[in-house]
């Protein structure tokens, strides 16, 4: 079975859309502003574009206020060539630990963050669809650690059933992350480092001593060369 290249599905569709000349409108679920900050200057050159910002999976209300205003401030700061507006969801934590009950115990990257990324896109896909978008999608491609290939195998599945169509993505090509990163330091966005849910958070301490270990060893061994 051959691997899709998801951005270059995406190129196609965009030549298309420029060859006719055709503006669409897209609603992009956004899971936090420094991820869609590159995704923004990029499709915000094609398509009419609405902010949806539905993240229960971020457990702790402080940290959720905090991301959301951040994503105000970025669209807020912007200039695109086509107008972007926001959308703000539900704030429904308990809906996400709902949704991965029997699940907390495995890895980040596995199966409880493909029911989170699902639960995220569900509400995407019926937005979209009441909203009479063209197409919906989602900023999450653009992370590492995300599998792109499972989040798109949602959004098409998804499609199916609600009858809009899903734009594909792999936003971390074509140094997307990296663009995300220099844009997310020129705006000054507070950049996390977990994805917001309470698994996340208990991981990503467990890995700060061992990440600091490897940084202090790295920095003996250039002393000594």
């Amino acid at each position: 079975m051959n691997k899709v290249n998801y951005q270059i599905e995406l190129d196609k569709l965009i030549d298309k859309f420029k060859n006719e000349k055709v503006v669409p409108k897209l609603l992009i679920h956004s899971c936090c502003a420094p991820c869609s900050s590159y995704v923004l200057e990029y499709l915000s050159e094609y398509f009419l574009t609405l902010i949806f910002y539905y993240n229960p999976n971020i457990t702790q209300e402080v940290e959720y206020i905090r991301r959301v205003e951040e994503q105000r401030r970025l669209i807020n700061a912007l200039n695109p060539k086509y107008p972007i507006a926001f959308e703000e969801g539900e704030y429904q934590p308990k809906r996400f630990l709902d949704s991965v009950k029997g699940l907390e115990h495995i890895k980040e990257g596995g199966e409880r963050c493909f029911a989170c990324y699902e639960m995220r896109l569900h509400e995407a896909a019926i937005l979209a669809k009441e909203k009479n978008f063209d197409y919906f999608t989602t900023t999450l491609t653009i992370s590492p650690l995300k599998n792109s290939a499972v989040i798109n195998e949602i959004g098409q599945n998804l499609a199916q059933t609600y009858e809009i169509a899903f734009l594909p993505s792999d936003f971390k090509k074509r140094n997307g992350y990296r663009r995300s990163v220099e844009l997310s330091r020129q705006y000054g966005l507070y950049r996390q480092d977990y994805c917001g849910c309470i698994f996340s958070k208990k991981e990503q301490k467990s890995r700060k001593p061992l990440i600091q270990h490897h940084i202090l060893k790295n920095m003996n061994n250039k002393r000594k060369k």
